[in-house]
Order: C-alpha cells, then structure tokens, then sequence
C-alpha cells in the first residue's frame, strides 16, 4: 500500500521556555550525590578481614554479600524517596502527562474512486508551558490488512493549559484496495480499525508516545444499474411527442440509497432527445430495485426510417448517461448511471404500467 505525507492545521507557536528541560538534569544530579555518599558510608563501614584459614575465609564472604544486599536494599529505597520527591517537585510545578482521545471520524466525500477521510484527536495538555508534537503516525487497517498508513511530522504544538483538536486527513484508493485484495468486493462494507500515534516533547519527563485506536465500518461503493424498460406515449404526433420513460434502478450495494436528485441525458437510435435534472426523492433498498417514470418530449420525424421500427414494437436502441445524488448511512454520494447498447419498445395510449403490465399478462 501508499504511505500518505500531510500537514496537520494546528497552530505553530514559541517553543519549550529552556529551564524546564533542567529537571531531569536537577533530580539526576542528586540521585548521584545521594548514591556516592551511601557507597562513601558503606565502604567506610566495611569490617578488616584477616584469612586465618579457609572457614573463616567462607564466613566472612557470606557475611559480606548479606551486608551488601542490605546496603543495596537501602540504596534502592534512597532511590524510590527520591523519585517520589521529583514526582512532588513536578506535581507542585504543575507538570503532568497530556492526553488525547479520538472524538470523530467523518467523511467530507466519497464515490467510485476514493473516500477522503478526517480523524479528529483532541489532544490536552496540562503543562503551563507548550508542548509540540513531533510526530503522528496513522495507519488504517481491516481484518489485518492494511489500507492505508502515513506520517505527518512537526504537527505543531498545544497550547499552555489548552486542548488542541488535530484533524488528521487520509484518503482511501478503492483502485488500489481492490487491487491487492481480491476478496474485497464492490458494494460491500468492510470494518476497519484507525491507529494513530502522537509523539509529544513534555518537560520533565520527555519524549512520550500516546496510542490512540477507533473501530468503524467503511462502504466499498458500486454504482447502480438503470434500463429504461419501455416508453408509454401520453401524446403522439410527428412533430413532438410526450412520453414517459419507465426506468429500472438496481442497487448492488450492501447498503440503503436515499435518492435526491437524478441527472440523465438519453439517446434513441443515436438522436439525442436530449436530458434534466429531475428532484426525486426514494428509497432504493440494499441490492433492491426501484422504478421510476420520467417524462420525455422529442420529435419523432427527426428519426427517420427508426421511427418505423419504433412504431412497430420492434425496439429501438437506447444509451442514457447521467448520475443520482443520494443519502446513504455513510454521508451523500453521487453515483454515476449509465446505459448503452439497451432496446426498449414504444407502447402507445398506455396511460399507467398497470394497462400495460395486463397487456403483457394477455400475451
């Protein structure tokens, strides 16, 4: 897969104030006096050993390692007392470990080819100085695999005592996804899984990094197959005609299309009758169909020797192009509809599918 590079729009302000990053070097500087003048005082205590024989020789070793397992014992707590101290020191200075948390995951936009994704990390940082992010790393991953992963460096910085949220854009390829995932199908949905890590600088205690996950589900869209079965007359002459287009929309997604708008332009027997943007507002169930009448007008002398062949209920040849904009649970999308190399028949004084379907059930 594609590692993504971006920039991430949190404000750039002034760095670190530089006493803050003496701490560590302040408490380490009295761990190390503190364990001198224990080991100072432990070896000034050590005992005079004379070897009188081998048994005496024995003794005193033991008696050594037991004095120095307690010499260490007490080091060991010197040390904790110690830390406990700069934990205080820092707790009373007001310096703490920031936090963050993933708040959203939208998608701004979405079709056949790609699904521009925002992740939203609140960051908060309770320092009463800034603190900069050096690093994120981000990678999206289903069921093991990865989608997608990047890198955006130098993210700028959180304020003093403030939150930030840092919204990290990705965008996902279906071309590529489907290309290394056989199994992967359009129209399906496919769980994922975003990790992201932010890398921050916070004085006293260094560089730190937060890991951050979130679960979610992503649509792997298709788009929708139309025909136009048949074309019902309302009004015939050869100068212009009425008639209505009764259209078959498929829907091969796994998931609801909530239709807005359709944009069509159509062809009969290569002669453009020309196009609209119609409002309609359906639902088009997951892998169900749904019919929608149209009105057209065109003049069928325009036609020529087809017109005969359309008249006749031979069928005429049709292409139609166009999209639908619709709602699905993943925000809108519009789809691409199209149709070429179709026959559909002509039905004259047909008023409603109903006359024409009990035609068809006489035939």
């Amino acid at each position: 897969m594609h590692r993504d590079r971006a920039t991430c729009p949190v404000d750039q302000s002034s760095g670190i104030h530089g006493i803050t990053n003496l701490w560590p070097m302040m408490i380490a500087t009295m761990q190390i006096q503190i364990e001198c003048i224990l080991l100072g005082m432990a070896s000034s205590n050590k005992p005079e050993i004379v070897e009188r024989d081998i048994k005496d020789k024995d003794r005193k070793k033991e008696e050594k390692e037991e004095g120095n397992k307690g010499e260490g014992g007490f080091i060991e707590k010197v040390k904790d007392f110690i830390n406990d101290i700069g934990e205080k020191i820092e707790g009373a200075i007001g310096f703490g470990k920031p936090s963050a948390d993933v708040t959203g995951i939208h998608i701004p936009h979405i079709n056949l080819d790609k699904a521009d994704i925002v992740i939203d990390v609140l960051v908060k940082n309770p320092n009463p100085v800034p603190i900069p992010l050096i690093d994120i790393n981000y990678l999206i991953e289903s069921d093991g695999r990865n989608l997608v992963s990047g890198l955006i460096p130098d993210a700028g910085t959180i304020h003093a005592h403030g939150s930030e949220t840092v919204k990290i854009p990705v965008t996902l390829i279906y071309d590529d996804i489907k290309t290394t995932y056989k199994d992967i199908k359009p129209g399906s949905i496919i769980p994922y899984r975003i990790k992201v890590d932010l890398i921050i600088d916070v004085p006293v205690f260094g560089r730190i990094t937060i890991p951050l996950e979130k679960n979610g589900e992503i649509p792997i869209p298709y788009k929708p197959d139309i025909d136009v079965e048949k074309i019902h007359f309302k009004r015939f002459s050869f100068e212009e005609t009425v008639a209505l287009l009764h259209l078959k929309l498929e829907n091969k997604n796994d998931f609801d299309l909530g239709l807005n708008v359709l944009e069509y332009e159509l062809w009969l027997a290569d002669m453009s009758i020309g196009g609209a943007e119609l409002e309609k507002s359906a639902k088009i169930d997951k892998n169900g169909i749904s019919y929608f009448d149209i009105p057209v007008t065109f003049r069928p002398k325009d036609f020529g020797s087809a017109l005969w062949d359309m008249i006749r209920g031979k069928g005429t040849g049709y292409t139609m192009k166009g999209n639908i904009n619709v709602d699905t649970p993943f925000g809108a999308m519009k789809l691409p509809i199209s149709k070429e190399g179709g026959t559909t028949r002509l039905k004259k004084n047909k008023e409603d599918r109903d006359a024409d379907d009990d035609d068809n059930d006489e035939d």
